[in-house]
C-alpha cells in the first residue's frame, strides 16, 4: 500500500486513509501469560505489522524521504498505542488527529519531532503506562492540542523540546498519575496554556525549564494534589501567568528557581498558600 501511495500521487491520501484504518482496527493489549501460545503468536505478529505500518508512516514522514508524505492527513483517532516511533517525523501542514489514542504500555517516540504548522490533535487522549517521548522535540507553528489528555501513570517525556512559535494546548487536561517531564524545555515564544489543567497527583517536572518568551499559561489551574516542581528554572522573560489558579494541595515549588527576574504573574505571593513554595522574599521585588 505504501508503495502504491509512492507511486500514485493523485490518490496519495487515499492510500494513507487506508494505512491509518489498519491502525484504528479494535486491539487488545498483551494479556501476557493468561493466554494460549497460539493467541501469544497471533497477538505478536499482529503487533510488529502495527509498527511497522508506524515505521513506513514516519519514514515518509522524515526530512529528505524520497517520497514526502508530508502535509497529508493522518487519522490515529483512537488508535492503541503500545511501542511505535515517530522520531524525527515532520508536521509542516495539514490535519493529524490522535484524538481519544491510548498509550498504555510500551515506549512511543516523537524525538526531535518537528511541529511547525497545521494541526496535531491528541484531544483526549489517554496517557495511562509505557514511556512517550517528545524529547528535543519543536514546536514552532500550527496548532498541537492536548485538550482533555489524561495522563494518568506512565511517563510523558518533553526534556529540551523547544516550544518558539504557534499554540500549543494542555487545557483541561487531568494529570494525575504519570511523571511529565519538561526538563530543560525552553519557551522563547507562541503561547502554550495550561488553562484549567487539574493537577491532583502524580509529578510534573520543569526542571532546569527557560521561560524567555512567549506566553505560558496556567489559568484557572487546580494543583490539589502531586507534585509540579521549578527548581533550577529560569523566568528571564515572557509572560508566565497564573490567573485564577486554586492551591489546594499537593506542592508547587518555585523556591529553587536559578533566575526570578520575570517572574509569574497572579502568583499569591503575601500569603502563599500550603504548598506553593516560592523563592526567597528578597527575590520576589517583581512578583
Amino acid at each position: 500500500m505504501a508503495g502504491l501511495a509512492d507511486d500514485w500521487e493523485e490518490n496519495r491520501q487515499t492510500c494513507v486513509d487506508v494505512l491509518c484504518a489498519y491502525l484504528r482496527m479494535p486491539y487488545e493489549a498483551d494479556r501476557g501469560d493468561e493466554a494460549s501460545q497460539e493467541e501469544r503468536l497471533a497477538f505478536r505478529a499482529s503487533r510488529e505489522v502495527r509498527h511497522t505500518v508506524i515505521r513506513v508512516i514516519t519514514a515518509h514522514l522524515k526530512e529528505g524521504a524520497t517520497v514526502s508524505w508530508q502535509g497529508l492527513d493522518f487519522d490515529f483517532t483512537g488508535v492503541v498505542f503500545d511501542g511505535g516511533s515517530f522520531d524525527g517525523a515532520a508536521f509542516p501542514s495539514g490535519t493529524v488527529s490522535f484524538d481519544g489514542a491510548a498509550f498504555p504500555n510500551g515506549k512511543v517516540n516523537f524525538g526531535h519531532a518537528k511541529f511547525s504548522g497545521g494541526t496535531v490533535s491528541f484531544v483526549g487522549a489517554e496517557f495511562s503506562g509505557g514511556w512517550v517521548r517528545f524529547v528535543g522535540a519543536e514546536f514552532s507553528g500550527g496548532q498541537v492540542r492536548f485538550f482533555d489528555a489524561e495522563f494518568s501513570g506512565g511517563a510523558v517525556d518533553l526534556a529540551v523540546a523547544e516550544f518558539s512559535g504557534g499554540e500549543v494546548g494542555f487545557s483541561s487536561v487531568k494529570f494525575s498519575g504519570s511523571t511529565v517531564n519538561f526538563g530543560s524545555a525552553v519557551f522563547s515564544g507562541g503561547t502554550v496554556s495550561f488553562a484549567g489543567a487539574v493537577f491532583s497527583g502524580g509529578t510534573v517536572s520543569f526542571y532546569g525549564a527557560v521561560f524567555s518568551g512567549g506566553v505560558v499559561s496556567f489559568g484557572n489551574a487546580k494543583f490539589s494534589g502531586g507534585r509540579v516542581g521549578f527548581g533550577g528554572g529560569v523566568f528571564s522573560g515572557g509572560r508566565i501567568e497564573f490567573s485564577g489558579a486554586e492551591f489546594s494541595g499537593g506542592e508547587v515549588d518555585f523556591s529553587a528557581a536559578s533566575d526570578w527576574s520575570v517572574p509569574p504573574r497572579q502568583l499569591p505571593t503575601d500569603r502563599p498558600p500550603q504548598g506553593l513554595k516560592l523563592p526567597k522574599k528578597a527575590d520576589q521585588s517583581q512578583a
